[in-house]
């Protein structure tokens, strides 16, 4: 492909079948071809709508590879026939689709990628309910299994998606008027599937899941562009928590702020303090809210910051909030500005709630470990020091007061600088204070000579104690920072280990969490590949990754293959530490992760090992009795010694054919489970009519078919099975249905269609089985109620509902009106 660089995929994102996809993808080609692009099509179904193929003139399509299995024909698309015409743009319909067996891949996501990584733009569609994320909601939602899936990956990647949009009554209309289905299926359509509830709810989703897209891309492109704004295209509530009581109050009132508006996110934030004064958070509060906040759809986070302001708006325009609510102050403040007042004031966009509580103004209480010194202090400090002690000076000139009198309150003046603004302070009003003392209030006067031995001592030792105080002070308040940084570092590690044992050990959410808490623009987990230099990441969150320890701005190295990547900003020794915890819980996740791995992909095979024990445990018996017959019959008819009457050779030839077909059948059940069990079991799905499989089935029950009536309607459409399993499940009930059966009552096999199903009921009317006990019969060697010791292992039930689940369908028992049981199969009826 000479370098070319990969193609553009553009996606059409429908929320159900019908609402125009196919025609905006045709329309899309019609008007690339107008600007002159090359434009062919590679694959489009117009499921017989005339306008829609009517969009197909004018366009070049490319012939579909047609495959043969099971005497039916398949077209598909032929990627290497698109790579080698190599057109500009080409248009491939039902990216979620499975591919025929024996097609170059399995699903035709796999055969844009490839034509997509030959540098050939491609449009194509998808409906909702084939993405995997959502596959299990669409089928509670409507009922109906959706087998063709799709990765959200594939599709989050595509360059371009254009939701294409029908209101549920619209799409409705468009059903009855024949648009979308031929008129023999308009009615259960309507009843079923595309009933309006169903619709909506598809269309909530389809609309949802763009919205997380779009989401995605605006985060990216605000990084990419180093946006720090709020831009309010969604609301995004963010509640700051202290730790105190006040906090319940607020988060419930947050969720109602967030309540207001369809799809609001709630988050809550605590702000640990790395050093300041410490704020006296009860960690129970903090627990109990953050349980509060996730039982209300919330998520919870917590920062380290020592400016709780401005970690606040920071960790607010990071997730480009909207709204920030926070509790009126608990204490009462005369000259500073709280924390909601200084964040109301700096918040620019973002509206700040300052909600009033039970403890407003109540004041709080302090911790008993000290203060650290802020810049605040200090800068008080420096102005006692620089001013009060010429003031002190000049007051003490106006009086009579003695020389020990004047040095006391000099030294009361320097013990208040100490405490107020530590030891640089408090040593400068010392020595300035020294100097004042000697120039004017030590004999003689205005000289800097002193006449009294005593005053000398005296002046030293002022300046000697006030040096210690200062010492003293300056040593409390490093210890204090010190104390706080330690109680940071502590909650930081608390909520870590809380992270662990609630099971969030996911490297991905701990990734996040580190990022959060040291404010960094990403966290990679790094692994050595192979020589000094070549490392692979193992798992990222945040922005643009590091992909050596050389593109980072700090690193932790774990062992000899991990490394914990960081960037934003450099760490501290302090953050270090933390860091290394992170790091070293990044490792454990990553090696339970690995684990689980291993212990996923060892329990198939200890399953099937534990499977073939009881196999051989239990098969004993139940293969000697039909091998004993057979081979007691064949024997018999070999001896020369009895002449057998042609009517006694029968009746030996009859015995030995029953027991083989017993055998034959017992063998194939056992092999079937064992390779259902293992996971290898082969299953090629493909349209199937009833009337090719059931005659076969009823072949292979030998003498017991006369036992059997059956009710199928000439209009039963095709389903999705696989003709093997599916004669091998007929067969199994039938067996067992007619096995316990009274004399004189036929079995009845009948089937019918309903929506999108096609279920097959065989029905008999023997004892049944109590309603309790319904689940119980698929169970391996389970033989309810059953003394029969020569029925077999009791496999029927068990490989039935296997081989049909392995089909995508369900095997249901229910009750018989009038007595008996009713086995339901349920398979997926073809377009």
């Amino acid at each position: 492909m000479g370098g070319r660089p990969r193609g553009r995929l553009r996606v059409y994102l429908g929320a159900a079948p019908g609402v125009g996809k196919t025609y905006a993808m045709l329309c899309e080609g019609h008007r690339a071809a107008e600007r002159g692009k090359d434009v062919v099509v590679g694959f489009a179904e117009t499921h017989g709508r005339d306008r829609t193929a009517r969009l197909l003139d004018g366009l070049e399509t490319l012939p579909r590879r047609t495959s043969v299995h099971r005497g039916a024909t398949f077209g598909e698309l032929d990627p290497g026939a698109v790579i080698e015409r190599a057109p500009k743009l080409a248009l491939i319909d039902e990216l979620a689709h499975t591919n025929a067996p024996g097609s170059r891949n399995a699903k035709r996501w796999q055969d844009v990628e490839e034509i997509l990584d030959a540098g050939i733009d491609v449009v194509s569609t998808v409906n909702v309910q084939h993405l995997e994320s959502l596959n299990d909601v669409v089928e509670r939602i409507t009922g109906t299994p959706q087998r063709e899936t799709v990765p959200d990956e594939v599709v989050r990647r595509a360059d371009q998606i254009e939701l294409v949009d029908m209101a549920p009554e619209a799409l409705r209309r468009r059903l009855a008027h024949g648009n979308v289905y031929p008129p023999e299926r308009v009615d259960a359509a309507l009843a079923n599937y595309f009933r309006v509830g169903n619709l909506t709810a598809l269309r909530e989703l389809a609309l949802l899941w763009l919205a997380d897209k779009v989401d995605e891309q605006l985060g990216r492109y605000r990084t990419d562009h180093s946006i720090a704004g709020t831009w309010e295209a969604r609301e995004r509530v963010v509640v700051a928590l202290t730790g105190g009581q006040e906090g319940d109050t607020l988060v419930r009132r947050a969720a109602r702020i967030a309540g207001r508006s369809k799809g609001a996110d709630l988050m809550a934030v605590h702000i640990v303090r790395a050093a300041g004064l410490a704020t006296g958070d009860d960690p129970a509060n903090l627990v109990r809210q953050r349980t509060i906040v996730e039982d209300l759809g919330g998520t919870y986070h917590q920062l380290v910051g020592d400016d709780v302001p401005r970690a606040l708006l920071e960790f607010a325009r990071g997730v480009n909030a909207t709204q920030l609510v926070l509790g009126a102050s608990r204490r009462r403040r005369l000259l500073s500005r709280g924390v909601g007042v200084t964040t109301a004031a700096l918040s620019g966009a973002i509206d700040v709630h300052i909600v009033p509580h039970e403890a407003t103004g109540k004041g709080r209480a302090r911790s008993r470990e000290g203060a650290a010194l802020t810049g605040a202090r200090r800068r008080t400090g420096w102005g006692l020091a620089l001013l009060g002690v010429p003031l002190l000076t000049a007051g003490l000139s106006a009086t009579e007061l003695t020389l020990p009198s004047q040095i006391l309150l000099f030294l009361l003046l320097v013990v208040g600088v100490a405490l107020v603004g530590g030891m640089w302070p408090a040593l400068t009003a010392a020595v300035l204070g020294f100097g004042l003392l000697n120039w004017f209030f030590t004999p003689p006067l205005h000289t800097w000579r002193i006449a009294a031995p005593e005053n000398v001592l005296a002046l030293a030792i002022f300046v000697l104690v006030a040096a210690m105080v200062s010492t003293v002070v300056d040593l409390a308040a490093r210890r204090s920072r010190e104390s706080a940084r330690s109680r940071a570092e502590a909650e930081v590690l608390s909520t870590l280990a809380g992270h662990v044992l609630r099971g969030e050990s996911a490297l991905p959410s701990l990734l996040a969490r580190m990022r959060e808490t040291f404010g960094l623009a990403s966290v990679t987990l790094l692994e050595r590949t192979g020589p000094p230099g070549e490392w692979r990441i193992v798992a990222t969150s945040g922005g643009e990754p590091a992909t050596s320890p050389g593109t980072a701005d700090a690193d932790v190295v774990i062992d000899d293959r991990l490394l914990l990547a960081a960037r934003g900003r450099g760490l501290e020794a302090g953050d270090r530490r933390v860091l290394e915890a992170f790091a070293a819980e990044a490792a454990v996740a990553l090696r339970q992760q690995r684990l689980r791995e291993a212990a996923e992909r060892a329990e198939p095979l200890a399953e099937a090992d534990r499977m073939r024990t009881a196999l051989l445990a239990a098969v004993g018996h139940d293969l000697r009795t039909p091998l004993a017959s057979a081979r007691a019959a064949v024997e018999s008819l070999r001896g020369t010694d009895v002449t057998w009457s042609a009517a006694d050779r029968a009746e030996l030839l009859a015995t030995a054919d029953e027991s083989l077909i017993k055998l034959n059948r017992l063998v194939s059940n056992l092999l079937d489970m064992s390779r259902l069990q293992a996971g290898v079991l082969g299953v090629t799905l493909e349209p199937v009519a009833i009337e090719d499989v059931l005659p076969h089935a009823v072949d292979e029950l030998g003498p017991l078919r006369d036992r059997l009536a059956s009710d199928i309607s000439p209009e039963l459409p095709e389903f999705m099975a696989d003709p093997a399993l599916l004669e091998r499940v007929l067969v199994n009930l039938m067996t067992n249905a007619v096995r316990h059966s009274p004399a004189g009552e036929p079995v009845l096999v009948s089937a019918s269609w309903h929506g999108e199903n096609v279920e097959i009921r065989v029905i008999d009317r023997g004892p049944g089985i109590p309603q309790e006990a319904h689940e119980r019969v698929f169970m391996p060697f389970q033989r309810l109620g059953d003394r029969d010791n020569h029925a077999g292992v009791g496999l029927g039930l068990a490989l039935s509902r296997g081989l049909t689940e392995a089909m995508g369908g369900t095997l249901v028992p229910e009750d018989t009106p009038g007595g008996g049981l009713t086995m339901t199969i349920s398979l997926r009826r073809t377009a």
